[in-house]
């Protein structure tokens, strides 16, 4: 089951207590450093601490403040918008949630549309039905446990239906600028790709990324990556001749390298 399966598929039932979700979060994490060790195959390309600063310095000096491209107006927003996201694109989302959102931006503005309201707003993106259960009980949820705040703590955003690991980093970063790094298909496909941070899930991933990643660099990490994947190492076809990183990337599909090798013989 993929982590979107995860994340709208989840109803109040699975909610788990702190206690239970901390007390298996180190062997999660020992489970994916290893799928990380495992995944990379003997003499898959490595990146020296100067190469992967050079990297991430040039993705800066294009982009110093990467965005997020799903509109909200503030942390709830946000947080819903990412639930809504789960298997559908950021701008079928924000198609529906521009017109919800000026009407509807708290947990408790929510909770009195109602879930059928709320599924005719958002029946263009998929599993919307779900979605809206989702995103009613969450509020009920913000409501009565957050006082109607969205919290700030990977934990507790994860015990809110609907949402996963990788919404809850996405939260932590975008709403209060936390270092979280937010794995999503763009993003796992580019650290296996280019080998910079190779795992077979995306918890080895993030967890591989943490571990390379200059603290500098690390607030924007996921948001340079994910945009970069998305619109310039495309999942068909890498268009290398746009790649700021080029000279650096160990891909085996670096056309690029590739013909400038061939120039030079």
């Amino acid at each position: 089951m993929s982590e979107n399966q995860t994340e709208t598929g989840k109803t109040r039932r699975a909610i788990a207590p702190k206690k239970r979700a901390s007390a298996t979060a180190a062997p999660a994490r020992k489970a994916a450093a290893k799928s990380t060790a495992a995944a990379r195959p003997r003499g898959a390309p490595r990146y020296s601490k100067d190469e992967i600063h050079a990297i991430f310095a040039r993705f800066r000096a294009a982009n110093p403040e990467p965005q997020g491209e799903l509109f909200h107006t503030n942390p709830y927003t946000l947080l819903v918008a990412v639930a809504l996201s789960a298997q559908a694109t950021d701008v079928g989302v924000n198609k529906a949630t521009r017109p919800l959102f000026a009407e509807v931006d708290t947990p408790e503005k929510m909770v009195a549309l109602g879930e059928e309201r709320l599924r005719e707003a958002i029946k263009t993106i998929g599993l919307y039905r779900n979605k809206a259960k989702n995103v009613i009980a969450l509020s009920q949820i913000l409501i009565e446990r957050f006082d109607g705040a969205v919290p700030q703590d990977r934990e507790a955003l994860e015990t809110l239906p609907g949402v996963g690991r990788k919404t809850a980093n996405v939260v932590l970063n975008i709403a209060f600028g936390q270092p979280t790094i937010a794995v999503d298909t763009h993003l796992f496909r580019l650290g296996n790709r280019i080998g910079l941070a190779p795992g077979k899930t995306p918890l080895a991933v993030e967890l591989a990324l943490e571990k390379i990643v200059p603290p500098e660099f690390l607030r924007h990490a996921h948001h340079w990556l994910i945009l970069h994947g998305r619109y310039i190492c495309k999942a068909r076809r890498p268009e290398c001749e746009k790649c700021l990183i080029w000279d650096l990337c160990k891909s085996p599909e670096n056309t690029r390298r590739d013909e400038q090798k061939a120039l030079a013989r």
